[in-house]
């Protein structure tokens, strides 16, 4: 693991601190009028989920972590768990749905290749697929005198989640959803 300068740390970097694996969500560079400048960081533990607000000095050294990305298949769930296999080795691994997050297992569909973050064989992270293709299995009526560019309409998608799509589209067409933001993107092709 390569140490490095605490002002060398980007969002999204993984480092060692505290003897723990910690993930920077913000870092601001603070220049104080008296003083050292420092950089707080806030930092989200990768196995706990707990979160650290963090000063470290401009020469203070930190451990950067390299994470292995690997492809796994999803599986299926069974109750709070998601199994996921391995597309090298088919080797399943189960994680937990709450470590996931509700809000990205709604998207998990058979089959779905995802990338999961692995430190020393320890699923630390999953990253899906930037949008997912759902269909529309309710829609409210369409209301006359609405502009298609301006307004929007629920909607309910295939995975129970409600959505605002454009008021053209109807029960049955297939649209393209971001996992990031869980908001209509398009129609899927």
């Amino acid at each position: 693991m390569p140490a490095v300068g605490s002002n060398e740390v980007r969002v999204r970097d993984v480092i060692l601190h505290q003897g723990g694996i910690w993930r920077a969500v913000k870092i601001a560079h603070v220049k104080p009028g008296k003083g050292g400048a420092f950089n707080q960081i806030e930092l989200k533990n990768l196995v706990t989920g707990s979160k650290l607000n963090e000063r470290f000095r401009s020469e203070d050294k930190v451990d950067r972590v390299s994470l292995d990305l690997k492809a796994f298949t999803f599986l299926y769930e069974q109750g709070d768990t998601l199994v996921f296999m391995d597309q090298a080795t088919y080797e399943q691994i189960e994680l937990r749905k709450d470590f996931v997050g509700e809000d990205q297992a709604r998207f998990l569909q058979d089959g779905m290749v995802v990338k999961i973050e692995l430190h020393e064989d320890r699923a630390l992270g999953v990253e899906l697929p930037v949008s997912v293709v759902l269909e529309v299995v309710e829609a409210d009526a369409t209301v006359r005198g609405q502009t298609a560019s301006s307004s929007y309409k629920p909607a309910k998608a295939s995975n129970g989640m409600k959505i605002m799509i454009p008021p053209y589209m109807d029960v049955g067409e297939r649209i393209l959803v971001s996992t990031e933001t869980g908001e209509y993107m398009r129609r899927a092709d």
